[in-house]
């Protein structure tokens, strides 16, 4: 992704493997500070993914497969490892894609840093491919509501949702984006705009609430979200309050679709009924930047994801097109065939 570090522009990723250590970007300090975080093993990794130091159902992924890698180095159990990352954040699919791919890679006798590193050029790829189908529904001129970060923070590089975006600017379009502040982490607020704003692309952050008000005035001419794990009948999991938006969207006319690669995509999963929902801390509801804002003697209830049903689903931008729920059958899934070379140095440069 495009950044500016004191005041120099870079490219870098949301995650890689760096002489032994999985570094990630820190996306608990966006956007005021702009810092890296370093996981020296396999714990590392997991809180890191718990703790939301990194976030996005691909990112996490990809995070998870530099973390198996680097448990490898280690001489690790990685069945203990993979373990334990698979109890970190249960609802985002991607997590368990890569786990099962890179222990794929390693009952094939290849090397896991290179699966990795080949894991994260394949999603890198996906979302690329994403922003080309998806472009095609961004006219000049449209007006666009996201929710969340469905950017290059929430993957690789890229991203799912922005990508369509990114590649709409590429092209010469001008049009708006409406992000949702996204209560109660504010990663819409905090991540998605900060992302816009690197890429200069026009846009005004609105209140959660809000959103219904500018659906209802003819505002929004297309909602454009990512998914953190979608069943084989097109349910879908993704940041609290999409269903909502979902609904409004179709009461309004306004086209909602959701950007994913396939390896979001849960075929074992035959509704949204059977997908786990993470419960966070209720203390994410009750502060704000660690200040109360709610009566001490108030609980409160915080589920991190709900389940948009199919039929609120316009359509799921992939890397391999644009389908309806229906037809998710027939769209072939990210392949579990990681290309491995032979190198066991483990000291592989990523930063960007």
């Amino acid at each position: 992704m495009h950044v500016t570090l004191d005041g120099t522009a870079r490219e870098l990723r949301t995650v890689w493997l760096e002489d032994g250590l999985v570094k990630l970007i820190d996306q608990r300090y966006l956007p005021f500070d702009l810092r890296i975080y370093e996981a020296k093993n396999g714990e590392d990794v997991a809180v890191a993914i718990e703790d939301m130091i990194v976030r996005g159902a691909p990112a996490i992924g990809a995070t998870a497969a530099y973390g198996l890698a680097q448990a490898g180095l280690q001489g690790l159990d990685l069945n203990a490892v993979a373990d334990r990352l698979r109890k970190t954040r249960p609802t985002g699919q991607d997590l368990f894609f890569a786990i099962e791919y890179m222990l794929k890679a390693a009952a094939d006798g290849g090397d896991l840093v290179s699966a990795a590193d080949r894991y994260a050029e394949e999603d890198i790829e996906r979302c690329r491919k994403i922003g080309e189908h998806g472009a095609k529904l961004i006219r000049d001129g449209a007006r666009i509501l996201t929710h969340c970060n469905a950017g290059a923070l929430a993957a690789v590089d890229y991203g799912t949702a922005m990508a369509p975006m990114r590649v709409a600017k590429e092209q010469g379009r001008r049009f708006f984006v409406y992000v949702d502040e996204t209560r109660p982490r504010l990663q819409g607020a905090r991540l998605t705009s900060w992302e816009l704003l690197q890429e200069g692309i026009e846009h005004s952050i609105i209140t959660d609430g809000a959103a219904g008000a500018f659906l209802g005035r003819g505002e929004v001419d297309l909602v454009l979200l990512g998914a953190d794990r979608i069943a084989a009948n097109g349910d879908t999991a993704n940041k609290i309050g999409t269903y909502g938006l979902a609904v409004i969207a179709r009461e309004n006319r306004v086209p909602f679709y959701v950007a994913a690669p396939t390896s979001t995509i849960d075929f074992g999963l035959p509704s949204g009924k059977e997908i786990p929902i993470e419960e966070r801390s209720p203390q994410e509801v009750l502060h704000l930047d660690g200040q109360p804002i709610a009566p001490k003697e108030s609980p409160a209830r915080n589920p991190a994801f709900d389940v948009t049903p199919a039929k609120y689903i316009t359509g799921f931008i992939t890397e391999t097109g644009i389908w309806k729920p229906a037809q998710l059958g027939s769209v072939t899934k990210a392949p579990l065939r990681p290309k491995t070379g032979t190198s066991k140095k483990g000291k592989r440069k990523k930063a960007r």
